[in-house]
């Protein structure tokens, strides 16, 4: 096999062999024989002229194989997880983890940093006290049998080729590209050992995608990798045209999904949350109500379980920014639109995200939501709060929200949360 052959059958619109596929990320993942440059030639390669889906599923599937693939047979449950795509306040996967645990699922959520305007669920647990995103294998599989429920970081060894090739696509441009998306979420997620999966695709200013048809097209992607290699996968597309719930930021996000635990909340987060449960305890073929067990209380304590057994104290006071500025209103009627993406751009600028991967991020910065669209507010009534570490950041974050915000005389018309339910 010759790299710069490998590369030149995908530039010139051809379908990699098998064998081809086989060998090149093979060979990647273990270091020495394929350069960075020749990887980011195939990543662009594949960008412009893409890959059948036939081919996908070969290529998602050497992915897998390059590292160790989880084995949660021990569990003594039904296996379970979700994935989302990423959003402006997406805490779901806080309050889901549990309480689908609560519901008698294991849910092995192997999670990820943020990166840009979106946030990071490892961020988000990492502000509560003690809590480490590190768990052997042996540890992780006896929460889950214990517990029913994880949010950890991924081993070194899972899916290592995607690690590499993630890192050159992000510095290469080539990460808006369906089949290398689809092949980056899916292979981490057959490697993690999970029996069923459900995705949440998100759609919006504030999404990754914004544009519905191309998060349907990388939603039917996925749903397919997945039953290809014998996941059982059903992808929702939401709404992610304003924060979802009312916080942007770390700790202020597991604040605000406590809130949930303990039957509160705000409706929106609410309801997402249920109807991802939905999707998962039924893949997962448990006769239970997500709705009933989040009432009960019984999600509440599978939370402050899991905290506990990942060393965090779930009593513990949360991070709290010592500086907050308010965003006030310009004009008295109705909230009609706030800009998503603004926000979670805020947000960022506050400390609560990164620009590179090892940057540092604040747990107490960020944004809270004091009205969302629809709301009637009046000139000068606050209507967002900035949280920082930091007052210099302010104002970079407040150019952030230039045009963010308008106000008209009626409500906007009401859109759902849910837009659409992918199965294979």
């Amino acid at each position: 096999m010759d790299a710069v052959e490998v590369i030149r059958t995908k530039r010139d619109g051809g379908r990699l062999s098998d064998e081809q596929i086989g060998w090149f990320i093979g060979r990647y993942a273990e270091g020495g024989v394929i350069a960075d440059e020749q990887a980011a030639a195939l990543a662009m390669a594949i960008f412009f002229n893409g890959m059948e889906p036939d081919e996908l599923a070969t290529w998602t599937r050497a992915m897998v194989d390059s590292g160790t693939t989880l084995d949660l047979s021990g569990v003594g449950r039904p296996t379970v997880d979700k994935h989302s795509t990423g959003g402006v306040g997406d805490k779901v996967s806080l309050p889901l983890v549990p309480l689908v645990a609560a519901c008698g699922a294991a849910v092995p959520q192997l999670s990820g940093r943020g990166l840009g305007h979106t946030g990071g669920t490892l961020d988000k647990m990492e502000s509560i006290p003690g809590w480490s995103a590190r768990l052997e294998p042996d540890a992780m599989v006896e929460v889950l049998r214990t517990v029913g429920g994880v949010i950890a970081g991924p081993t070194e060894d899972l899916a290592p080729a995607d690690r590499r090739l993630y890192a050159l696509r992000d510095v290469t441009s080539t990460v808006d590209s369906i089949p290398l998306i689809a092949s980056s979420i899916m292979s981490k997620k057959v490697a993690e050992g999970t029996d069923a999966l459900v995705l949440d695709v998100k759609v919006g200013s504030g999404a990754f995608l914004p544009e519905v048809e191309r998060a349907r097209e990388l939603a039917e992607t996925m749903v397919g990798l997945g039953e290809h290699n014998g996941v059982r996968t059903v992808a929702l597309l939401t709404a992610m045209d304003t924060v979802l719930g009312r916080t942007a930021g770390n700790a202020l996000e597991v604040a605000e999904s406590v809130e949930v635990l303990d039957g509160g909340g705000p409706p929106d987060l609410v309801e997402v949350t249920l109807a991802l449960a939905g999707e998962m305890v039924a893949l997962a073929g448990i006769d239970a109500d997500p709705a009933e067990v989040l009432a009960s209380g019984r999600a509440r304590e599978a939370w402050d379980a899991m905290v506990r057994a990942q060393g965090g104290d779930p009593e513990a006071p949360l991070p709290a920014a010592p500086h907050v500025e308010v965003v006030e209103a310009p004009e008295s009627g109705v909230l009609s639109r706030l800009d998503c993406r603004s926000v979670g751009v805020a947000a960022w600028r506050l400390g609560a995200g990164r620009a590179r991967k090892e940057d540092p991020v604040s747990p107490s910065a960020g944004v809270v939501c004091l009205a969302k669209p629809g709301d009637p507010v009046e000139a000068g009534q606050p209507l967002l709060e900035l949280h920082a570490d930091d007052p210099d950041r302010f104002v970079a974050a407040r150019e952030a929200l230039d045009g963010a915000v308008e106000v008209a005389d009626e409500a906007p018309p009401a859109s759902p949360l849910v837009l659409d339910r992918i199965t294979a």
